[in-house]
């Protein structure tokens, strides 16, 4: 049985990994908007004429967030609320400044979540708290779609409330995020990283740790890791770019996040309503395909949990991106040879096997390039930069995003489902980029900072008083 210092670690890990709902509903409501025809005329939209401003409305929201990414949520490493506010009837600006402003906010809370976790849970559950990170998104997106379902089946009695209520329920992340995240202890890394005070630091770990002795062994290897990388690499943010192994790690996190976008889940997550607008003509049976696409990723997600540190994080990138190839690949063949119906939809039988292709591509994507990225870049980082760096490489999905989903309507509306082909060589590129350059090992700070502050044994503290009084000493000359 757990004991209850586990699952308290459990707890305020889940409580952060809220962000990652909040990230999933935030990334689907556009999804889930565009196909509501009261949405379009509300904002005097067509779906063909106006395919740029529909890419605007999406990729305003990720220009926030790289704001909020890049330039705020390192220095300020914390959440902060959202407020929803429905834009005047026919004013599409000010809904995108919305999209922006709640963008800022989901940079800042993405950093600062996956930073949090990565310092308080314990190294051996790490992996697989991550995984729920991760699969939280799926939540958030499940939480999303089945709410546009559900209004779909009432449009004429809600009107405008049908992609408005989507909306509205933006706020039960923010609110519950707010409630809870202030009761909880601040990261022990921090304490020391930012104030050096090993007090704090011990008092945070003696809530989420077992024993004694395992306060200790902690506090002794955030101390050796942080002394070790201040000498040997730097205290400031420039070591990001001055160390050449922590600058090869933020490059090649970067390649991996950019990766996660374009392998064509973050496109099929935004526009997955217009693709299957293609071969579906019941806009009730897209939102149900959308909710029950939702609800598979959260059990897909779920494989990450045992195949992670079973199988390494190399060899699921690269399984899954070759999965995710052949599954695309074999969408856009089955759509174009397959004829269309006068509506420009596909047969159902048609319709059901590519419904079932794009489903799994996502069982492949979910444990690997969806988990595995996340649990790559908490891990690969040393405590000095890590969450500068977390925040800069999850920022790099919105770059990606940004770039790519402003003009992709207007791909889907002159290639149609040929577009899917440059998906499936995309993930080929990237499990050759996977199998060439990313390493499957991080590199151990501990036992060379245990070497520079003379301890016997780097990865257990002193017992005795005679021992603590001289790892102390060595503290304070260190400092």
């Amino acid at each position: 049985m757990a004991s209850s210092t586990r699952l308290y670690n459990w707890y305020i890990c889940m409580v952060a990994a809220t962000c990652m709902v909040l990230y999933g509903y935030d990334a689907s409501v556009f999804n889930a908007a565009q196909g509501s025809a009261n949405w379009l005329n509300y904002f005097d939209l067509h779906k063909k004429d106006d395919a740029y401003l529909i890419g605007l409305v999406n990729t305003a929201y990720t220009i926030g967030a790289i704001v909020g990414g890049f330039f705020m949520a390192g220095p300020l490493a914390d959440y902060f609320g959202r407020r929803v506010a429905f834009a005047p009837r026919h004013n599409l600006g000010c809904f995108i400044g919305g999209r922006v402003l709640i963008g800022i906010g989901q940079g800042l809370s993405l950093t600062a979540g996956a930073t949090y976790i990565s310092e308080v849970a314990p190294s051996d559950i790490r992996g697989t708290i991550m995984t729920f990170w991760q699969l939280n998104y799926s939540v958030g997106s499940f939480i999303a779609y089945w709410i546009a379902y559900a209004t779909s089946l009432n449009i004429k009695r809600l009107g405008d409330w049908d992609w408005k209520l989507v909306v509205i329920f933006q706020l039960l992340c923010p609110v519950t995020i707010c409630s809870l995240i202030f009761l909880q202890p601040e990261s022990p890394r921090w304490w020391i990283q930012r104030h050096n005070d090993v007090a704090k630091c011990r008092a945070a770990l003696t809530k989420i740790r077992a024993t004694e002795a395992e306060i200790e062994d902690e506090v002794l290897a955030i101390r050796e890791a942080i002394e070790f990388e201040k000498e040997a690499i730097s205290s400031s943010y420039w070591a990001l770019f001055k160390d050449p192994s922590v600058r090869r790690r933020l490059w090649l996190a970067f390649a991996l996040n950019i990766g996660q976008q374009l392998s064509g889940q973050g496109t099929l997550n935004s526009y997955s309503t217009s693709i299957y607008m293609k071969i579906w003509d019941s806009k009730q049976t897209i939102n149900l395909i959308n909710a029950l696409n939702a609800t598979c990723g959260i059990l897909f997600t779920l494989n990450a949990a045992w195949t992670a540190d079973r199988f390494g994080r190399r060899w699921l990138l690269i399984f899954g991106a070759v999965g995710m190839a052949v599954s695309i690949g074999i969408v856009a063949i089955v759509a174009g040879a397959t004829p269309s119906t006068e509506s420009g939809a596909k047969s159902q039988p048609v319709g059901i096997a590519i419904v079932f292709l794009l489903f799994l591509f996502i069982f492949f994507y979910k444990p690997s390039w969806g988990a595995t990225v996340w649990i790559w870049t908490a891990e690969v980082f040393s405590v000095n930069v890590r969450a500068q760096a977390v925040g800069m490489c999850s920022q790099m999905q919105n770059v990606a995003n940004t770039i790519f989903q402003q003009f992709f309507p207007v791909f889907l509306a002159r290639e149609g489902l040929k577009c899917l082909y440059f998906f499936m060589a995309v993930n080929i590129l990237l499990a050759v980029f996977v199998w060439f350059l990313v390493p499957e090992t991080k590199q151990n700070h501990v036992e060379k900072g245990g070497q520079m502050m003379g301890v016997p044994d780097p990865h257990h503290a002193a017992d005795t008083t005679e021992e603590k009084a001289a790892v102390e000493t060595r503290e304070v000359r260190s400092v």
